[in-house]
């Protein structure tokens, strides 16, 4: 099967370059390996909310409904399906791409035994591509429950007993409240810091919208402290708390406890040796990028893809959205990866003008399905 584009991926950075890709009449599709649109946020907790309120969560052409709230995941996960509907976007779910190629000028994706034939590829996977746990977590004895964030839903899904959470971003904090009535819990790592403001406060709703047009406009990697945090997000350096204070969690009675370093006889130890005695692990420690099923010339793919505004350096034709800082600070969020997909989009529409007509030809001496 051949056209132009192929976005892979169906969550926010996918669906906003459908909507880009349409608005400018270009033959594209896009591809998830879900049953259902979503991206990550079809792998959150139950109780989760966004860290933006609904006013800055919209996609391009559709405004989030509701005003200075906090949407839940489920809320998002809808909002995003009627998205798709509403501009008619043609979404394949249930299609794990396993492979990327170099096809003559273009590219070859393939799924299982279905290979798509393409000039351009969007890799809209996000940030959230597969979980960073330590090649220790499998020496953890058999009766402790361990879970990655993006498993754990609810309590009901833990042993009675204390749950250690490694990590101390801001799924550990929040999954850290819930847990905490029910719990002794127990917490690893540094603290990242917080924001001072409380979010839901009048001060914040206030202070909000000067604060997205620094994310947007201030923080970019064209600016100096713009690179310089794109620099520390890179080097992996985790974002601050936005929800959840430290008092918060004191207050709860989180225990905070060293960094996790190893395991000694099946139970967590602490970098300065002391093992502790838990029922169960939540892995808060983040994702990390899986570009492995990608087989391209010059290309080093197992981590961070080299990019200018998404597309990726030495691969003419190849693009990612949706990444930590890729051009921004709010790059990943619902709300700021439409201006990312613009740019995208805007620079496919220029390659397809030269290349659209090769296309066509080759596809009419192979005799091949256009999609």
């Amino acid at each position: 099967m051949q056209c132009q584009t192929i976005v892979i991926g169906a969550g926010q950075a996918g669906l906003s370059a459908g909507f880009h890709l349409a608005k400018r009449g270009q033959e594209f599709v896009i591809l998830d390996a879900a049953d259902r649109i979503g991206g990550s946020w079809l792998n959150r907790w139950d109780s989760m909310k966004l860290f933006t309120p609904a006013t800055h969560d919209g996609l391009p052409g559709l405004p989030f409904p509701g005003g200075y709230v906090f949407p839940t995941h489920a809320e998002m996960t809808a909002y995003l399906a009627s998205y798709a509907e509403r501009f008619a976007l043609p979404v394949r779910t249930g299609v794990h791409v396993d492979g990327l190629f170099r096809e003559g000028e273009g590219f070859r994706v393939t799924a299982g035994s279905t290979a798509y034939d393409a000039q351009n590829v969007v890799l809209a996977t996000g940030v959230h591509r597969r979980p960073r746990i330590p090649d220790f977590a499998d020496q953890l004895a058999k009766d402790i429950v361990q879970l990655h964030s993006c498993d754990y839903r609810n309590p009901a899904q833990l042993r009675p007993g204390t749950v250690l959470l490694v990590g101390a971003g801001n799924s550990a904090a929040d999954i850290g409240l819930e847990l905490a009535p029910a719990h002794r819990t127990l917490m690893s790592g540094r603290h990242p810091g917080h924001l001072p403001i409380d979010i839901n406060s009048r001060q914040a709703r206030m202070l909000f919208p000067f604060i997205w047009f620094t994310w947007t406009h201030v923080l970019t990697e064209k600016t100096r402290p713009g690179r310089k945090l794109q620099a520390q997000i890179r080097q992996g350096h985790g974002d601050m708390l936005i929800r959840v204070k430290p008092q918060q969690i004191d207050d709860a009675g989180i225990e905070r406890t060293p960094r996790i370093a190893g395991v000694e006889n099946g139970r967590p130890q602490t970098e300065d040796g002391v093992v502790l005695d838990v029922a169960n692990v939540i892995w808060c420690t983040g994702f990390v990028p899986d570009f492995g099923w990608i087989d391209l010339p010059g290309l080093d793919s197992s981590g961070h893809l080299s990019t200018y505004r998404g597309r990726v350096t030495g691969q003419p034709g190849l693009y990612v959205l949706g990444q930590e800082f890729q051009h921004m600070f709010n790059s990943h969020t619902v709300g700021g990866v439409g201006r990312d997909a613009a740019f995208v989009v805007n620079d496919i529409a220029k390659r397809s003008k030269t290349l659209l007509p090769q296309l066509a030809a080759t596809a009419r001496a192979d005799g091949a399905e256009l999609v």
